[in-house]
């Protein structure tokens, strides 16, 4: 149950943005082993000033933060290849390696709710532990 946030400060098309979800999601399907339908993805768009990286104002380029909030179990190698995934799809969308920030939260199952249900209580059909 990753739940994604890619955040740009340059503007995408609807295509182009829906390409960096699917682009997030074949990374996580990979590297986490989760399901195809488990998914939840969307992208924010701010303008330059509103997100800024490094000392200087920001400026429309191709920096992009990504969040993933999941649950723990996965190993570490799990999440290097998360990252290596994510950072080779972005690149296929001209989005350059050094231009992708990747963040990592991991929440465990009963900070977790679905329908008024601590994940805790559900039956996720998969396993988090890869």
């Amino acid at each position: 149950m990753p739940s994604v946030l890619i955040e740009v400060r340059r503007g995408y098309s609807p295509a182009e943005e829906v390409a960096l979800m699917d682009a997030v999601h074949a990374s996580l399907v990979t590297a986490f082993k989760i399901p195809v339908e488990d998914r939840f993805s969307r992208v924010a768009t701010y303008a330059p000033h509103r997100m800024v990286d490094g000392p200087g104002p920001g400026v429309a380029d191709a920096y992009t933060r990504v969040t993933i909030d999941c649950f723990p179990g996965r190993s570490l190698e799990a999440k290097r290849a998360l990252y290596r995934e994510i950072v080779e799809r972005l690149e296929l969308l001209g989005i350059p390696r050094d231009k992708v920030s990747i963040l990592l939260h991991e929440s465990s199952f009963e900070n977790w709710g679905s329908g008024g249900v601590p994940a805790a209580d559900i039956d996720l059909g998969f396993t988090v532990e890869v």
